[in-house]
């Protein structure tokens, strides 16, 4: 059995190889059934958790198991994650992999899918908000799959914003960064706009959204709390990674469902059939699309295994 690290899983991923592979797995057959999440301690007011996200496809049966102890001081972390990998035929145990690494590359790579399926194709600018871990994947996965010109970085902190900028200059020498001073303008100047922020309040106003605009919201996975306003959901097609993530935590959908201005039926496709093409995607250059993330156990499957078929291709 492999063992396969964070700097391996670094280097043998790419964009947008990581998204095609998405693409393919999520227009296939697989099942994912739901994940669990255990608190460790129910009693003591403890927020300390253990879960498993299982999944599996014709190819691989897979499993990634996280501990998230949020009070943790150094040097011990707040989040360790393994995925386990095992042959779908025989069920011969195949790899365990960096699940923490894994998670970065798929979540961003998702919003490179999304960007792929519902943005414009002559999309030239992106905002980012959202100055975390994701940042530089987000940007890294969307400018494999659209040819932009420039891109927006936000962050409360304009420094971080500042750093993510230098570190992707460096990368894209080509493609203006800038960072952003305001979320309104940039939110007027942008083709596409994705969020990634620990934010329970809306950041993005729909009357800020300019017509022709895709917008991704990854950050958020509380159903009361939200990254944009219910004026942007009702006057967007909404997609979801998944239906039941979307309907029991994403705040960006039930707020407007509770308010009565939006309901479930109106959530137009999930990725499964966005992919499949079982279900309209972008329709003119005018439509605004919205699109909301909370994250697949399927896409960690996808994500290690790529991984481990790179890794062992090169041994």
């Amino acid at each position: 059995m492999k063992v396969i690290s964070a700097e391996e899983v670094h280097t043998a991923l790419r964009y947008p190889d990581l998204v095609d592979a998405l693409q393919d797995a999520f227009r296939k057959e697989f099942t994912m059934p739901p994940r669990k999440v255990f608190l460790l301690d129910e009693h003591s007011g403890s927020h300390d958790a253990f879960a498993l996200l299982p999944s599996w496809n014709d190819r691989l049966i897979g499993v990634k198991a996280f501990t998230y102890f949020p009070e943790a001081q150094a040097p011990y972390k707040s989040l360790y994650s393994k995925i386990m990998l095992f042959d779908r035929e025989h069920g011969e145990p195949l790899a365990l992999v960096d699940g923490t690494t894994v998670t970065f590359w798929r979540t961003a790579g998702i919003s490179g899918l999304a960007t792929r399926l519902l943005a414009r194709e002559d999309a030239q600018t992106m905002l980012l908000l959202g100055t975390g871990n994701l940042a530089s994947y987000i940007i890294r996965a969307n400018l494999s799959v659209r040819a932009l010109k420039k891109v927006l970085v936000w962050g409360r902190t304009p420094s971080k914003a500042a750093s993510v900028v230098s570190e992707m200059e460096a990368q894209f020498p080509d493609v203006t960064f800038t960072v952003a001073d305001a979320v309104e303008a940039a939110c007027g100047e942008a083709d596409i706009v994705v969020s990634a922020t620990g934010s329970h309040e809306p950041l993005v106003q729909g009357d800020w959204i300019r017509p022709g605009t895709h917008t991704d919201f990854i950050g958020n996975h509380h159903a009361t709390k939200r990254e944009c306003d219910t004026a942007l959901v009702v006057k967007s097609k909404v997609y979801a990674d998944s239906r039941d993530n979307c309907f029991r935590e994403a705040g960006e959908v039930l707020v407007p469902i509770s308010e009565g201005v939006f309901k479930e039926t109106d959530v137009v496709g999930q990725l499964t059939e966005m992919c499949a093409g079982t279900v309209p995607l972008r329709e003119s250059a005018e439509e605004i699309t919205l699109f909301k993330s909370i994250g697949m156990a399927l896409s960690d499957l996808v994500g290690a295994g790529l991984a481990y078929t790179q890794v062992t291709s090169q041994s």
